[in-house]
């Protein structure tokens, strides 16, 4: 499995630009972070693709998990985090919200 792997010196920006593009492209997305600085940086990178996304009928998700890893002969616990795509439903929109709402439980 390939991982985007951030560091503490990466840009939200850009690494939320790498997730975006890789979620409209249908690949999956995999992040992996050794320290907090770095999970800092690749959360905050998940909630900028997130609002990316949004606008595009797009939502997404993620959950961490623990893995040891093995730097430069040195094990490691990285944090990976799992993104997960949902596709958002458009709303009702032809009249109030009580009409939408009774048109729905019809």
């Amino acid at each position: 499995m390939e991982y985007l792997k951030v560091s503490s010196k990466s840009s939200p920006a850009s690494v939320a630009g790498a997730i975006a593009g890789m979620v409209k492209d249908g690949v999956p997305v995999n992040i992996q972070s050794v320290g907090a600085g770095a999970v800092n940086q690749a959360i905050k990178a998940v909630a900028i693709a997130r609002g990316f996304l949004i606008p595009t009928g797009v939502d997404i998700s993620c959950a961490p998990t623990f893995a040891d890893i093995d730097i430069n002969g040195e094990s490691r616990t990285a944090i990976r985090i799992a993104v997960y795509v949902h596709r958002l439903v458009p709303q009702v929109t032809h009249g109030s919200p009580t009409e939408d709402a009774q048109e729905l439980m019809l």
